[in-house]
């Protein structure tokens, strides 16, 4: 099963950059780039960090393909 995300969206609603991103989250501009792109599904930990970062669930940001 693959997993879809709405992170590029939500970034760009709130014009951050991958890198802006990626240091509320603290993890490296390119982590952002592959799970914006579903090369790599986050860990729940860090969707959960992703979660708080936007105020939002983890079902609202990733989404089942």
């Amino acid at each position: 099963m693959s997993v879809k995300n709405r992170l590029r969206v939500l970034r760009a609603e709130r014009e951050w950059s991958q890198q802006q991103l990626a240091e509320r989250l603290d993890v490296s501009r390119q982590s952002v780039n592959a799970i914006e792109t579903g090369k790599y599904d986050p860990s729940l930990p860090l969707a959960f960090r992703i979660a708080d970062v936007f105020g939002m669930t983890i079902e609202e940001i990733f989404l089942r393909d």
